[in-house]
């Protein structure tokens, strides 16, 4: 080995991570009294949040925006402007004309119900066979009194669906309830897990026990965020990503811990001796990889607007608490379930180890196999998985991103039928105009008529609307009408192309402006979000492998997995591959919220699974200094683990991919893919072959950096006795497959 790569001596004389020791021999040593304090803390939690907790409202504000200058012209000087709207879409399947007797007392019901300021004259399409009633509120769609409550418009509009007509629902305020979580997402993933873990581990005891702990940690977060809600603005959408990474992060870190201590005990320590083993080895794992995952989520910060930092505190509060509960409670569990946690077969030999029960190349661990292989020809294995994961990125080049409108949700939905009704009816512009607002100091009648005018001639502007003047004459407001639908791929040049041409004192606004301003701004502090979660992770990473190479690394191939799942998110969606079995009509851009919050929680879940085994790998070579021997007793060691564990998370998010938000099914199915490649392409194939490749340099540091740097350990096995019982054949063939690694 070089000089310059010194391999760390373990320490003797004393148990590292004594802390962790303590808190995982305490808790199965104590059970009743971790039970009561959790208690304690869920009902003083649960009675903080239904008091003093808050209810999660949305903030629509981007002060960035150009296009928010003009709404806050028109909510300064326009009433009922700036604010929510909704609109009602009246049709006769028969072709027949409603009546105006039935569009006025409409008008009239519509006029009475809370907050609405004004009802706009129906606007009949050119056959007649379909109206439209705009209705204006005194309140932005976050007002709790509107946000999501479609009550009020469905009283108003019953009559007429009682009469025949077909009546559907559009604009911002429908849209806050049309699709509601109808909660699929956490009882798919519940079950997929529970069966996974059935199969994994050969025992119903060991997959209960990883998620109930779980569930209970997701329960206490789930009140935290009432209570966060109640400090700061919380985005309705929040609560359902936290549930979303904290049930993934929460059953792979008890699994993790649960599958240490079943080592430990298979090895004939006592279970509380075993518990505290856990926690003070596969704890530290567990603590750093939810650091590694609240750093990442801290990064949505840096997007610029108001939902991201509501996403990331939710989020954060639930990795916390199911980490909490995984340190404390699953010593509690392990110490109630005893020796229940390992198989049968290892039950009954009274040495802890399994009888032969095959062939001696099956006892060797598939994944111990696995590794050999790839580290007999590393170069060749390392290309090809890159190939792969390039190819996957590939579409990712003609990725274009839209915040989520009703032409892409299901038919199902009324404002998707709204929707189309009125690009049916009335042109695909009429679902997206562009509204200019108009500063009467600095612009007179001649410069308005003049500025329509032009619009006017425009081809790709099919109608400009009469313009109105605010009461106190501040603003004049118009809308221009676009030749084609909001979601089209020319809508952010046009708006480009119109602010270019508007004269000073003249703003263009309303909600396709709003996207496209929403769009271009988290194009570009994606960039930004990348480069700090990146640094970030990295150093982390650095301080506690002791590694230049081992970071770096960690960080090419987590982006390598986020490219490759951006590109299949482009394929299935934008290309329109696999949208039917998704339940959608029609390919469709990927959400403008989507890449961002995609990449600031995959790249922490992936540093997750990089820390469980490279702390496996790393601690094995720190004892034996054999480079390749200890990638492949690593792999042995966690390959297990991480597979179930990226199962699980693969099957919860493939299960939120089951919503009819879309917004939701292309998080889930972006990151479920994301999840897959980085378990199975990375940890499996790209892992070892470059560690193999790099040998002793994976651990190179330079002397002045590991002297700056602060010393962090994640997972480190003590050096009292591994074991109660004398080497088994297994380990025998284990040797002998790692000679022909070495022979190669």
């Amino acid at each position: 080995m070089p000089a310059h790569l010194d391999r760390p001596t373990p320490r003797r004389s004393r148990f590292h991570g004594l802390s962790l020791y303590r808190l995982g021999s305490g808790a199965a040593a104590h059970p009743w009294r971790t039970l009561a304090a959790w208690a304690v803390l869920a009902l003083l939690v649960a009675g903080l949040a239904a008091t003093k907790g808050g209810t999660p409202q949305d903030d629509y504000n981007v002060p960035g925006a150009r296009s928010q200058v003009g709404i806050d012209q028109l909510r300064a000087h326009l009433p009922g402007a700036g604010n929510t709207a909704a609109r009602v879409v009246v049709h006769d399947r028969t072709g027949g004309r409603p009546s105006d007797a039935a569009l006025t007392e409409l008008a009239t019901r519509l006029q009475s119900m809370p907050h609405v300021v004004q009802v706009f004259p129906a606007q009949r399409s050119a056959d007649g066979d379909t109206a439209v009633v705009n209705v204006s509120y005194d309140a932005p769609v976050t007002d709790p009194d509107l946000m999501g409550k479609l009550d009020p418009l469905e009283q108003a509009v019953a009559p007429l669906k009682a009469g025949g007509l077909q009546v559907e629902l559009g604009g911002e305020l429908p849209e806050s309830a049309a699709a509601p979580m109808e909660g699929r997402g956490e009882l798919i993933g519940i079950v997929a897990a529970l069966v996974i873990l059935v199969f994994a581990f050969g025992s119903v005891v060991s997959a209960g026990l990883p998620i109930g702990t779980a569930l209970v940690g997701l329960g206490v977060g789930s009140a935290g965020i009432t209570l966060l809600a109640a400090a700061t603005d919380v985005s309705t959408a929040a609560p359902m990503v936290a549930t979303m990474v904290g049930l993934g992060v929460g059953i792979d870190y008890a699994l993790l811990l649960v599958t240490r201590h079943a080592e430990y005990l298979a090895q004939g320590f006592s279970v509380t001796e075993s518990a505290g083993r856990a926690a003070a080895t596969a704890g530290r794992s567990v603590v750093f990889a939810a650091s590694t995952v609240l750093v990442s989520l801290m990064g949505l910060r840096l997007a610029g607007l108001p939902v991201y930092s509501s996403f990331g505190f939710a989020t954060g509060i639930a990795v916390l608490s199911v980490m909490a509960a995984s340190l404390t409670l699953v010593p509690v569990l392990c110490r109630f379930a005893g020796r229940r946690l390992l198989p049968r077969a290892v039950r009954r030999d009274p040495a802890g180890t399994a009888a032969a029960a095959g062939s001696k190349a099956a006892r060797v661990p598939l994944t111990a196999r696995w590794a050999a292989k790839v580290a007999k020809r590393p170069l060749l294995w390392a290309m090809s998985a890159a190939i792969v994961m390039l190819t996957l990125a590939v579409p990712a080049l003609d990725m274009r991103t839209w915040p989520q409108d009703p032409s892409s949700q299901s038919t199902q939905v009324t404002t998707r039928r709204a929707y189309d009704l009125v690009s049916a009816e009335y042109g695909a512009g009429s679902n997206g105009p562009l509204t200019v607002v108009v500063d009467r100091s600095r612009l007179d009648d001649a410069a308005v008529a003049a500025l329509t005018r032009t619009l006017e001639a425009r081809t790709d502007i099919v109608d400009v609307t009469p313009a109105v003047t605010s009461p106190d004459s501040a603003i004049t407001v118009f809308d221009a009408i676009p030749a084609f639908g909001p979601t089209d791929e020319r809508t952010p040049a046009l708006v480009r192309d119109l602010r270019a041409d508007l004269p000073a004192g003249a703003e263009l606004t309303g909600g396709t402006a709003f996207f496209a301003d929403i769009a271009e701004m988290l194009a570009g502090r994606l960039w930004i979000v990348i480069a700090f979660v990146v640094a970030v992770s990295v150093l982390l990473l650095a301080m506690v492998f002791r590694s230049v190479v081992i970071p770096v690394k960690a960080a090419v191939m987590n982006l390598l997995s986020i490219g490759a799942a951006y590109g299949v998110l482009t394929a299935v969606f934008q290309w329109g591959w696999a949208t039917d079995l998704l339940g959608l009509d029609h390919p469709l851009a990927v959400s403008s919220w989507v890449p961002i919050l995609m990449f600031a929680i995959l790249f922490g879940l992936s540093m997750d699974y990089e820390v469980f085994l490279l702390s496996r790998i790393r601690e094995d070579w720190a004892r034996t200094g054999d480079s390749h021997g200890s990638v492949v007793r690593g792999l042995s060691a966690t390959g297990r683990v991480i597979s179930s564990a990226a199962a699980i998370m693969v099957a919860v998010f493939l299960g939120f991919a089951s919503e009819v938000d879309v917004v939701v099914k292309q998080l889930g199915v972006g990151m479920a893919v994301a999840i897959l490649l980085d378990a199975t392409v990375v940890r499996m194939v790209l892992v070892p072959a470059t560690m193999s490749l790099l040998g002793d340099w994976n651990w190179w540091v330079p002397r002045w950096l590991d002297r700056v740097l602060p010393h962090v350990r994640a997972e480190v096995e003590d050096d009292a006795p591994a074991a109660v019982s004398t080497p088994s054949e297994d380990e025998d063939l284990w040797e002998r497959e790692l000679d022909t690694v070495e022979t190669h």
